[in-house]
C-alpha cells in the first residue's frame, strides 16, 4: 500500500532537516533570489500577489518547494527557481530555516528620537520588517466562531499555524492570497490535505462564511 504523499513529503522534510546544519549566511544568500518576489524579509508583496513566507513552519516550506519542483503544485513564476540543479535539498533546508526565523512585527515600538544613542539607521531597518494585514470585510465575530470551530484544531487557536506539525499560518497572510488558494483547492488544482486527497472541506463553506473567517484572521495581528 502506497503512503499518502503528504506523509512521504513530511518524512522527507524531517530527513532533510536531520541531514544538514543550518548556516544563516547560506540562507541569506539564497533569500536574495526569493526577495525579488517575496521581498527582503519574506513579507510578500503586491497586495498578496506574492504571499508572506516569513515565519512559516520549516516542514511546510520544504514541502511546498518539493511540490513546486515536482510540478504537483502548478506555479509558473516558481518554475525557474526550483529546478533541482538550482535548488538542491540542502538549499531547501537552508532557505526554509532562514525564512522560518524571520519575525515580522505588526507595529514599531515607541522611541525617543531625541535621546542620546538613538540609531536612525537601525530604526529604518526595523521599520522594513513591519507587516500588518489590512482589515478584510466581513463579520469578525462570526468569523472567529467559525474559525475556532472548524480551523483552529489544525492552524492554531488564532491562526498562527503549528510549527511541529508543519501547518502553515493563516493569520498574518494576505487575504487576497487566501482567496486564491481557496479557489485552487475547490478546483482541485491544489490539495487541501495531501494525506486525504479527496478531502472536500472547503467545499462545505459558503463564500460568506469564508469571508467572515478571513475577516477574523485579518484582525488577529492588530
Amino acid at each position: 500500500m502506497t503512503k499518502p504523499i503528504g506523509i512521504l513529503l513530511l518524512l522527507f522534510a524531517w530527513t532533510t532537516a536531520a541531514a544538514y546544519e543550518y548556516d544563516p549566511d547560506i540562507g541569506e544568500e539564497i533569500n536574495e533570489e526569493c526577495a525579488g518576489c517575496h521581498s527582503e524579509f519574506g513579507q510578500g508583496g503586491k497586495g498578496g500577489e506574492y504571499p508572506r513566507i516569513a515565519g512559516q513552519p520549516v516542514d511546510y516550506l520544504i514541502r511546498q518547494l518539493h511540490l513546486f519542483q515536482n510540478r504537483e503544485r502548478p506555479n509558473l513564476p516558481m518554475v525557474e527557481h526550483v529546478d533541482q540543479r538550482q535548488l538542491p535539498e540542502e538549499d531547501m533546508f537552508q532557505i526554509a530555516q532562514y525564512l522560518n526565523r524571520i519575525e515580522l512585527k505588526t507595529k514599531l515600538p515607541p522611541v525617543d528620537d531625541k535621546a542620546p544613542g538613538f540609531d536612525a539607521y537601525a530604526r529604518l531597518l526595523e521599520s522594513k520588517q513591519i507587516m500588518q494585514v489590512p482589515r478584510a470585510p466581513g463579520n469578525f465575530e462570526k468569523g472567529r466562531r467559525l474559525y475556532r470551530r472548524e480551523c483552529a484544531i489544525c492552524h492554531g487557536r488564532e491562526g498562527w499555524g503549528r510549527e511541529k506539525k508543519g501547518v502553515p499560518m493563516l493569520a498574518g497572510q494576505y487575504t487576497s492570497y487566501l482567496w486564491r488558494q481557496v479557489k485552487k483547492f475547490r478546483n482541485r488544482i491544489r490539495l487541501h490535505d495531501e494525506d486525504e486527497p479527496d478531502d472536500e472541506l472547503l467545499d462545505d463553506f459558503t463564500d460568506e462564511e469564508l469571508r467572515d473567517i478571513f475577516a477574523y484572521l485579518s484582525i488577529v495581528d492588530d
